[in-house]
């Protein structure tokens, strides 16, 4: 079928533009496309995160397009015909046409052609593999990626288990697609193809996985997907301590409910069992930064325990030790664990003072310690968290007199 865009803001952006004359400045009007998700969604009217284009021409030339042009060529993956372009502050992905001429399901050895039908004939969905000019007509050499994208059809090109077997980490970008853009009953075929390949997800690198696994929890209701990797034993394969999908659930619902923008570190997170050392775990599994794994481990703590009727002193306790962030991802996990409607007032009113309180500053230090008479060495940090003790235990009283009273009182108890 024949199907036009017509000139969208983001392909007539000086940025873009610029990249695209420079292109056909070395090759001639028909050797540029736009392709992949642009164009999809694009025909779909959703938001372009990314400009990818294909050419005919090889990465040397295309660097030497760009070059004449003043624009900066970033060699990303250039044994793979991968040129990025630098244009105004914006990175555009340009990939020179290829098929592939052997893979081994993590890593393939391509070829470089001028035929845009093999080209395609190597992508993973037909809804992936349609290309647009820059006049905005649309080029679908599968015949049926313009239509599947627009019903929510999800199929891969030509024989699911082959090109699966090409790369394997499609299995995990079938459920991702599934999320954002499936609609109605899915490819039996697709299914039964991850459901037989699965295993060969344990050769996958990790970051992949995990990059794969956050940005199909990105979506914005990421259960139904879910459910079909747990019925498929793709979930457990890749998520071996998951222990199962109620949690995460209810965290959608609340979501939903109370419009909280989703994080899919959390929803992670609500898919394992409440146990720090699970949650360091899979995230040293799946490789998450320095950062990623820490938000996951603390956020699958269960000390200080957290309840949905403690006191706004007793809440206030709380987030002094763990601080705002924690307390936050820790209400919400409670919050979806909880198996009683009646109780959501009360959590979101937790939520609410995690989100607006904010810890102050106990107003004495390990100086004023030595000032009371105490000594230089580890007995000053022993006091100094005895009285700290006190102050939280007061409510974080704002009387710097009644905190050196019991400093005194406290420093006087010892035995030096």
């Amino acid at each position: 079928m024949s199907f036009a865009l017509g000139l969208k803001p983001w392909m007539t952006k000086p940025a873009t533009k610029a990249v695209l004359e420079a292109l056909i400045a070395k090759g001639g009007p028909d050797c540029v496309r736009f392709v992949g998700g642009c164009v999809r969604n694009a025909i779909l009217n959703r938001k372009i995160d990314d400009i990818d284009l294909a050419t005919t021409l090889t990465p040397p030339q295309v660097v030497q397009a760009l070059e004449a042009a003043s624009l900066k060529a970033i060699p990303t993956g250039i044994e793979h015909g991968t040129v990025t372009a630098l244009s105004d502050g914006q990175t555009f992905e340009i990939t020179t046409l290829r098929k592939d001429v052997q893979t081994d399901g993590r890593h393939a050895v391509v070829v470089f052609t001028d035929d845009w039908a093999k080209d395609a004939a190597r992508r993973d969905f037909t809804m992936n593999a349609l290309y647009a000019d820059a006049s905005g007509a649309v080029f679908d050499p599968s015949g049926t990626g313009v239509e599947d994208a627009r019903t929510g059809r999800l199929v891969f090109v030509g024989d699911p288990k082959t090109r699966i077997a090409e790369d394997y980490l499609r299995i995990l970008r079938y459920f991702r697609f599934l999320a954002w853009y499936a609609k109605g009953e899915p490819d039996q075929d697709a299914l039964g193809a991850c459901e037989a390949g699965r295993a060969q997800l344990a050769d996958c690198s990790a970051e992949r996985v995990a990059k794969e696994m956050l940005k199909l929890l990105a979506a914005d209701d990421p259960r139904p997907a879910l459910r079909l990797m747990a019925l498929t034993g793709v979930l457990a394969q890749v998520l071996p301590q998951a222990e199962g999908l109620a949690v995460l659930d209810r965290l959608v619902a609340i979501e939903d409910e109370q419009l909280f923008e989703n994080e899919p570190l959390l929803r992670l997170a609500a898919l394992l069992p409440a146990d720090p050392a699970t949650g360091e775990a899979m995230g040293r599994a799946l490789r998450l930064s320095n950062a990623e794994r820490e938000r996951l481990a603390q956020a699958l703590g269960t000390d200080p325990r957290l309840v949905s009727w403690m006191s706004p002193k007793a809440a206030r306790q709380v987030v002094y030790r763990l601080g705002n962030p924690v307390f936050r991802d820790r209400v919400k996990l409670h919050w979806a664990r909880s198996l009683r409607p009646a109780t959501t007032p009360q959590w979101r009113g937790l939520l609410a003072l995690g989100e607006s309180w904010r810890a102050p500053v106990m107003p004495i230090s390990g100086k004023d310690v030595v000032g009371s008479g105490v000594p230089a060495g580890p007995l000053v940090g022993e006091v100094l968290r005895e009285v700290e003790d006190w102050w939280v235990d007061s409510d974080f009283i704002d009387d710097k007199l009644s905190l050196v009273e019991r400093l005194k009182s406290v420093a006087q108890g010892l035995a030096f």
